[in-house]
């Protein structure tokens, strides 16, 4: 028998996470497309993301049939957060600067890369990324390099560099307790085992 489940945050009712979500402005809109197999994961930070932004779109599938709509929203030019060779590290905006429509995909790096590989439209946005040096919060996943973040850490701190000095620091609340949660959860002694060491304040 399935754990009555928050239909907002998609948590167990009794681990629900709505009170530490905030309600942020950004000038710049956030796009999230959320590869399926994201949905049900138990650190699902897309969605954490879109519900902490009021300026964010989450859509969730593998081909998104309205993407050139979406990508030509009025007053902004749409940018894909992800990494290339040649994409352009995000500066802050000047005062006359039209606003970014930050479309960021959300999966693994290999269901990231379908993403665009099924959607051409995506694929042919001008790509922005962070600048190196980036730490993660996220304890339990292993990350397949050094500066990798998860996607609410990624948004966080692509909207701090955009939209200084504004500060979106409470996007992350709900994501460090929902780590705390899943550490407490396994226990500490399985967390240290598995994850290598202790807590990192």
């Amino acid at each position: 028998m399935s754990r009555p489940q928050c239909p907002r945050c998609l948590r167990p009712t009794t681990h629900c996470l709505c009170a530490l979500i905030p309600h942020l402005d950004s000038r710049t809109r956030v796009l999230l497309l959320q590869h399926p197999s994201e949905v049900n994961h138990a650190l699902n930070t897309a969605r954490l993301a879109a519900l902490g932004l009021n300026n964010a779109q989450l859509l969730v599938g593998e081909v998104f049939d309205d993407l050139a709509t979406l990508l030509s929203a009025p007053g902004y030019q749409a940018r894909l957060l992800f990494p290339a060779d040649d994409a352009q590290p995000l500066q802050a905006y000047a005062p006359d600067d039209q606003p970014l429509l930050l479309v960021v995909p959300d999966g693994t790096w290999r269901k990231a890369r379908k993403l665009l590989h099924l959607n051409p439209l995506l694929a042919a946005l001008p790509r922005v990324t962070l600048a190196n040096g980036g730490v993660s919060r996220y304890r339990l996943r292993k990350a397949p390099g050094p500066g990798a973040l998860s996607t609410v850490e990624a948004i966080v701190q692509a909207l701090q560099v955009l939209e200084v000095p504004v500060s979106f620091e409470p996007l992350l609340k709900p994501f460090e307790a929902l780590i705390e949660g899943q550490i407490a959860a396994m226990g500490e002694e399985i967390f240290r085992r598995n994850h290598g060491g202790g807590r990192q304040e």
